[in-house]
């Protein structure tokens, strides 16, 4: 049990490019994995050659932490997250590989080749195996945060973590502290930096924590929605479809959670205007209504859309 004791800086989210890539290795090595997966795991390229990459990722219980360096917040790329990695000091880097359960005789001896190694390694699967599908991703993730965002606004962080994961819990007696059910024991006050919580479309079944200095401490829990990641777009029922037509029923059901026109757009595979057109009308017949969020604008299904919905 790893238990965390919250500071008053409380929590703010971010999503993780690398900590993708480093669940989609542990799905393609059969260490975890979604059944939802499937359809992506069938369409992988074939011949990857990342051996010693695939040696850390096959630890049980630690995996380092330099290679998914926590993200600054939503928008983190995969390309500054790789610059950190190869930034990162010979000697932390060699203090975490001495952490991997697994047999790592293949890296080499210096740290700051080994380090360099896998961040090629590393880059590799990023390029081949997640950037063509980010975009899905990213909008999947933004959806879980602004979820998530929203019970903190409402009901504090205990309504954030009320539902986050079955090994977490949040105990306020008389300190708050976050009790994560994993294998390693520790009571860890966190500092001004507060806890980063990170949703992740691999991380399904398990929970990550990050605490080792001086990274960020981190959370990364399992995003929701990921059954539907790799669906073919969103399929309307047909009796709706024949109302509101194929495109203002599908849009209707992918809002299931707020979104903009340009996720819904890659979610769809249709371009913004058409998408635009659609919510515009929409919205005008009571089914949607909008807020701003920052520079975007987020449509949601109004009472009147979601009885439209129901069975």
């Amino acid at each position: 049990m790893i238990e965390l004791v919250l500071s008053p800086a409380g929590v703010r989210f971010a999503i993780s490019p690398l900590d993708e890539a480093l669940g989609a290795m542990q799905t393609i090595l059969g260490l975890r994995g979604h059944p939802s997966h499937l359809p992506w795991l069938e369409n992988v390229p074939r011949g990857l050659r990342v051996p010693e990459l695939a040696a850390v990722m096959s630890a049980r219980h630690y995996i380092t932490d330099f290679l998914s360096p926590p993200p600054d917040g939503p928008l983190t790329t995969a390309e500054a997250q790789l610059a950190e990695i190869r930034r990162t000091s010979p000697s932390q880097v060699a203090t975490e590989l001495a952490m991997v359960d697994a047999d790592l005789s293949s890296l080499p001896s210096d740290p700051a080749a080994a380090r360099d190694l896998l961040a090629d390694q590393l880059e590799l699967v990023w390029t081949e195996l997640l950037e063509p599908h980010w975009p899905r991703i990213h909008q999947l993730l933004t959806a879980d945060i602004e979820y998530r965002s929203r019970r903190l606004a409402e009901g504090g962080a205990a309504l954030v973590f009320d539902d986050l994961h079955q090994r977490v819990r949040l105990v306020d007696d008389p300190l708050m502290i976050l009790m994560i059910d994993v294998q390693a024991r520790a009571r860890i006050p966190l500092d001004r930096r507060g806890l980063l919580l990170i949703p992740g479309v691999f991380a399904w079944p398990n929970v990550g924590v990050i605490t080792v200095p001086p990274w960020q401490p981190a959370l990364i829990y399992p995003a929701r929605g990921v059954a539907s990641l790799w669906t073919a777009g969103t399929r309307p029922r047909t009796a709706l479809a024949g109302i509101l037509g194929r495109t203002k029923a599908a849009l209707l059901t992918a809002l299931d959670e707020p979104a903009s026109t340009s996720a819904l757009a890659t979610r769809l595979g249709l371009s913004n205007g058409t998408v635009s057109e659609h919510l515009t009308a929409l919205r005008a017949a009571g089914l949607l209504t909008t807020n701003r969020r920052g520079h975007a604008v987020h449509y949601r299904r109004t009472e009147l859309g979601d009885a439209l919905l129901r069975p």
